[in-house]
């Protein structure tokens, strides 16, 4: 389980561009999004950095949470 902070994240748009993102690198890759807390944990076996690098491609940043 990767989890992440996405400051970028307002509304059900942001959450829909976030799992289209991590699923470009991992289309099998299970999200679950908090929107208030701008948190998305991700059950994947992808790579932490090659997720955070999609979602900056994508215009959402994520740190580490």
């Amino acid at each position: 389980m990767i989890a992440l902070t996405i400051p970028k994240i307002r509304c059900g748009g942001c959450v829909a561009s976030v799992e289209k993102a991590i699923h470009g690198v991992d289309a099998s890759a299970e999200i679950t999004a908090d929107i208030e807390a701008r948190r998305v944990e991700v059950a994947t076996n992808a790579d932490r950095q090659a997720l955070m690098t999609a979602l900056a491609d994508a215009g959402y940043p994520a740190e580490a949470a």
